[in-house]
């Protein structure tokens, strides 16, 4: 069965907010103080790796968030006077009859 464009199974990297980021960098920080002294040397590497990531996106994440804000207020300003936009359905149910 094949996948359709945009499926979760597409290879895509998964998309988080950054109250999602900020608790799996606990998660993360948590498992890495409950390992036990047998663990791979491997898994440790890679969990302190992804801790890096994690807080180097944290660190740059108020940047990008105040410059992301800058960008969307813009144009709402300029649409203030106007109605609400609803989204498109799939199927219009007059052409389908």
């Amino acid at each position: 069965m094949r996948a359709f464009h945009g499926q979760l199974s597409d290879n895509q990297p998964i998309r988080r907010t950054l109250a999602e980021k900020q608790k799996q960098l606990r998660d993360l920080k948590e498992t890495l103080a409950s390992m036990k002294s047998h663990t791979a040397p491997a898994l440790r590497d890679s969990v302190r790796k992804r801790i890096a990531q994690l807080e180097a996106e944290l660190t740059a994440a108020p940047a990008l968030k105040s410059s992301s804000d800058n960008r969307t207020q813009r144009p709402a300003a300029a649409r203030a006077g106007e109605a609400p936009r609803r989204p498109r359905s799939r199927i219009r149910s007059d052409l389908t009859g």
